[in-house]
């Protein structure tokens, strides 16, 4: 289907309201949503993107959630749909945690959120091992050492934060690259348990997985001994100077 631009109001029609109610919603619970939507200044959505559901091209489905492209009054804004058969229910406090984020700079901005949505700024880019696969040429290696960087400061950032993502082992999911890196998807966020964002990031990108093979062919990557041992170090006391120090290890202190 060709990305179509759909009223609120129709969202209850088949076949947008298998997306609006995923994977199977009643008509009063399609009802509910759509009165919530509008409440939120939701005037339409976008059906595009990589991901396809029910022949509806969506930018991507979680656990939790259904994520669309939305407008909100002219805004274009990203709108992350709770799933029925989620075992959350409500949206409100995975909001909670990307704010958190966004008061460390990091993260989609939260624009607003109600029991079944959240509402956050739209960022254009590419998942982080597409757009690895795409760089090519002279200055490559020196882009990635950049978007690498500012990926684990943004995971140091929030282990400061007390803010632990959950899910950055991986991260070839959860990192969208544009003008700039941002993590994304904060459903499986919390600030019970000891934060690991730096030690799980880095071993998403160098350490054992599709991402790293990748990177591995574009720059140098130290032995995985050296990086054990400066991420265990700093995962005993996640200070600035251990993180410099596991920067310093990835070869990333100069970028």
């Amino acid at each position: 289907m060709d990305s179509s631009l759909v009223p609120t109001s129709k969202l209850g029609r088949e076949p947008y309201s298998l997306v609006l109610g995923y994977p199977k919603a009643t008509k009063k619970e399609l009802g509910k949503r759509i009165a919530e939507l509008k409440k939120l200044g939701i005037k339409s959505i976008s059906f595009e993107g990589p991901t396809i559901l029910n022949n509806i091209p969506v930018l991507g489905k979680g656990y939790v959630g259904v994520v669309v492209i939305a407008k909100q009054g002219k805004k274009k804004v990203a709108l992350k749909i709770r799933r029925v058969d989620s075992s959350r229910e409500e949206m409100q406090s995975e909001a909670r945690f990307l704010k958190m984020a966004n008061k460390v700079s990091v993260g989609p901005r939260v624009i607003d959120s109600s029991k079944n949505f959240i509402v956050m700024e739209y960022v254009e880019g590419k998942k982080i091992i597409d757009w690895v696969k795409e760089l090519k040429g002279k200055g490559s290696a020196a882009k990635l050492k950049t978007t690498i960087r500012k990926v684990l400061t943004d995971c140091h950032n929030l282990d400061m934060a007390h803010l632990d993502h959950g899910e950055l082992s991986y991260l070839h999911k959860h990192v969208i690259v544009g003008r700039s890196p941002c993590i994304i998807d904060f459903e499986s966020a919390s600030v019970n348990r000891r934060t690991s964002n730096v030690t799980s990031a880095t071993q998403g990108i160098f350490i054992g997985s599709g991402l790293s093979n990748i990177v591995k062919k574009i720059i140098k990557v130290p032995s995985t001994k050296r990086m054990i041992e400066s991420l265990k170090k700093y995962k005993h006391v996640q200070s600035r100077e251990n993180f410099d120090e596991v920067l310093r290890v990835l070869g990333l202190h100069k970028v």
